[in-house]
């Protein structure tokens, strides 16, 4: 595949954060034990050509009560850099640049990366709900339609045959939840994370027939933008949340893993999640992808009692054997690329002139992230 027509057919995915180190100090996590890891990039930029100038975005995870991050080390042979979060969405991001020479292109970062799983309580859930306060003024943008993320037409169609006369807010997002796991699938043959184009995903077909008989196929950035998608629509700010898995899961292989001694590489492990907002509870942690991924890994029905389990679980909580680097869907990276604006922002970035390289390819990118536990 050539690299200006990579961009055509596939969009930008998401990056992580290096911020300050904070402590624990949700009330949501404040019980779960923590992990820790420690995180490395290794980047050697290849091209077709001997002399090339290159620049490289690359996302970083940000702070918040779950997760702590901390930048160990950082080098190369760039001519330029900086860390920013310059963008509509606050997305930190790692900036490099080096001009036209016939030189190697490479750069180092590590991260010390320490999580605790999060969930927030159904109880607390369920008060807030019933109380029905107003969505804050910042929040309100994630009820917004994107370029990727419609709220309007067959998905307001959709969004209002799954909640029926629900008013609730909480009860709206259980059944756009339970609709979601229950009609998606994991397709393996989409290209890493999927784009997250929930308009082509649905356009094609009547409401009716998707409503009974719509059965979607994508990969993780397909299956939470459409739930996303449909909880907008269903009065519920929501958001896409792309990271990347660290290490062993203990739910299960499929959503995670590790050697023995804690070591992995994680170059592909790029993984999207969903938020979900009600005013009093907050931002509350979901994750309708991985149910199918459980599904198609260990080869299991979705009434299997161990996809019932996850799928219990995950209406509310994260498994932190992953971290968060943002929630940016179709904004301007700093400083503007070629190519703009960027679907998503989960994986490195990188553009030679005004060739975007093949993200999703970390050999002939060419990257390298690797994760190691420390217990």
């Amino acid at each position: 595949m050539q690299r200006r027509d990579f961009i055509k057919s596939s969009m930008a995915l998401g990056a992580i954060a290096v911020t300050p180190v904070i402590t624990f100090a949700n009330s949501e996590s404040k019980s779960a034990k923590s992990r820790k890891f420690i995180v490395n990039y290794s980047f050697d930029i290849k091209y077709d050509s001997k002399e090339f100038p290159a620049k490289l975005w690359n996302p970083l995870p940000f702070n918040a009560s779950y997760q702590k991050v901390k930048l160990l080390h950082f080098s190369g042979n760039y001519d330029s850099y900086n860390i920013n979060s310059k963008n509509d969405y606050d997305a930190n991001t790692l900036f490099a640049e080096w001009k036209k020479s016939d030189k190697k292109k490479v750069l180092n970062l590590q991260l010390e990366i320490e999580t605790r799983d999060r969930t927030v309580p159904i109880a607390k859930i369920k008060r807030a709900s019933k109380v029905n306060l107003p969505i804050p003024e910042d929040v309100k943008k994630y009820l917004e339609p994107t370029a990727h993320i419609p709220t309007g037409g067959i998905i307001k169609q959709l969004a209002d045959r799954i909640v029926g006369d629900s008013t609730d807010r909480f009860e709206k997002v259980k059944k756009v939840y339970l609709w979601c796991a229950s009609h998606t699938f994991r397709d393996k043959k989409v290209i890493g994370c999927g784009t997250g184009d929930v308009g082509k995903m649905v356009s094609q077909k009547e409401v009716e027939d998707i409503y009974k008989n719509g059965y979607y196929g994508g990969k993780c950035t397909d299956l939470s933008s459409l739930f996303t998608a449909i909880a907008r629509a269903a009065g519920i700010p929501t958001r896409e949340v792309f990271g990347i898995r660290l290490g062993k899961s203990h739910f299960s292989k499929a959503l995670g893993k590790s050697d023995d001694k804690g070591f992995a590489t994680i170059s592909t492990w790029q993984h999207c999640r969903a938020e979900y907002y009600i005013p009093g509870a907050g931002w509350i942690p979901t994750d309708p992808a991985d149910i199918t991924k459980l599904e198609l890994v260990e080869e299991l029905k979705f009434n299997d009692a161990k996809v019932q389990k996850l799928l219990e679980k995950y209406l509310n909580s994260w498994e932190m054997n992953w971290v968060g680097f943002n929630h940016a869907r179709d904004f301007e990276l700093f400083p503007k690329p070629a190519q703009y604006p960027i679907n998503m922002f989960g994986y490195p970035y990188a553009e030679v002139e005004d060739d975007v390289l093949n993200y999703y390819d970390p050999k002939t990118f060419e990257y390298k992230i690797t994760s190691q536990e420390i217990f």
